[in-house]
Parts: structure tokens; sequence; C-alpha cells
């Protein structure tokens, strides 16, 4: 490094540099090679205020132009700041919660109704009424089997509803589910009076039901009113209530 140009030297004697002296020529030197290679208008801690001068949005720092707040830009302050900053974005997009990607119910394109076959049926013993559903699945899907519920006749939208009658709804998928409309009585659960069964090799669901009165069951009782009360007044008279 030449300094032999400096004040109180003679021309041609260079004395040695001062640390003061070697660190202002590295941030000029850094200073003209970032005005070379940086473009300030993509810097985004880099702003001008309405004076004229440039700050650093990261640091908080004011700068009279350009070349200083490039030189600040590579001194330690600055270069912390940037680690921190990139601490604290890797931490926050770790503690977001992550969207969900659910796809939503499963839609199944319908292949239209299945065929089935009802049959009336009583028992020779009790005269306890019954029917037999048969109803066919040729493709209906792998490992996917038939299911059944009772549904009220308030419960559904189709028809007017009926206090006589209630609803069996069977669906398995690709098929459309069916509804049989079948008496509102009390479904007798015991043991060999309900049957189901889901045939896998020929695709053939069957389920007996068989009925019975329902029991008419009691109200409980109504708590009673408190009984009558007079109440006197001093006029002498009473007062029923």
């Amino acid at each position: 490094m030449d300094f032999q140009n400096r004040v109180g030297h003679k021309f041609g004697t260079g004395g040695p540099a001062t640390d003061q002296e070697i660190a202002a020529d590295r941030r000029e030197r850094l200073r003209k090679l970032a005005l070379e290679t940086i473009d300030l208008s993509k810097d985004p801690y880099f702003m001008r205020n309405h004076l004229g001068s440039y700050e650093c949005k990261l640091c908080l720092t004011l700068h009279t132009n350009e070349g200083s707040y490039l030189a600040h830009t590579q001194g330690k302050k600055h270069q912390i700041n940037l680690a921190r900053r990139a601490a604290k974005e890797k931490q926050d997009a770790t503690v977001q919660p992550q969207p969900q990607t659910s796809s939503g119910p499963r839609k199944t394109v319908k292949i239209g109704r299945p065929g089935y076959r009802v049959t009336k049926e009583r028992d020779a013993d009790s005269q306890q009424k019954a029917l037999l559903f048969e109803v066919e699945y040729p493709e209906a899907l792998e490992r996917v089997k038939p299911r059944h519920r009772f549904m009220s006749a308030y419960e559904q939208k189709v028809e007017a509803p009926e206090t006589n009658f209630q609803y069996l709804l069977l669906a398995c998928e690709p098929y459309e589910t069916i509804a049989f409309k079948v008496p509102n009585m009390e479904i007798d659960k015991n043991e060999n009076r309900f049957y189901i069964n889901w045939d896998a090799q020929r695709k053939v669901f069957t389920m007996q039901v068989f009925f019975k009165d329902r029991e008419v069951q009691d109200l409980p009782a109504l708590p009673q009113r408190s009984g009558s009360t007079n109440l006197a007044f001093h006029g002498g008279g009473s007062m029923m209530r």
C-alpha cells in the first residue's frame, strides 16, 4: 500500500500506515466494488428518506450516500442482523400450521339401481309377519359391503309422511341407495328373527326382518298440582285460590 503522498511525508518516502487508514482504504475499495456489482433497487432494506439521505431498514442506520450504505452492508452489524432475520423466518416457517390436503368426501359415479326381490313370509308357529329382501350388486366394489338402516317417515322428504309406515334403506357403492316402505312396527331383533348375509361370491345381499306389534307403554304420571288454599283477609272474609 502506497502512502508516500500523505501530509507530513516527503515525496518518495512511504511511512507505515495506521490501522485507521487501512480500515478506511478497505471500506473505500469495498464501496467501489459494491457499486459495480450490487443493484440497490433490489435490496429490500435500502430506503431513501424525504431528506435525501439513505436508511437501512434492517439495522435502523442513517447514511449520507449510497457508498456509505454499501459499506455498511459489508460490515459486522448488518451481517449479524441478516443472520438473525434468516433464523427467525426459518423458525416461523416451522411453526406455521400445515395446510389441509384432504380432498373431501369421496365421490363415486352411480351406475343405477340394483335388482331386488321382496318376499312376504309368516312364521308357522307364532304367525309373526316377516319380509325377506334379496338385492343383487354384481358390480359392487371390492371390500365394500352393503349397509342398511331404518328411517322414520318424518325423516325423509320424498313423500308425505305416513305414521303407519317406515323406510328400510340399503346402500352399496357404486349403486344408488334404494328404500323399501315397510310397516311401522317394531323390529324383532331376537335370535333367529333378524338375519343378514352378504354373499361376496354371488354379490347378493340377503336380509330377513320379522315384525312385532309395538308394546303400548303407559305414560309416566304427571306431577299433581298444589291443592287449593284459603287466604284470609283482615276484612273478615276469605278468598279461594
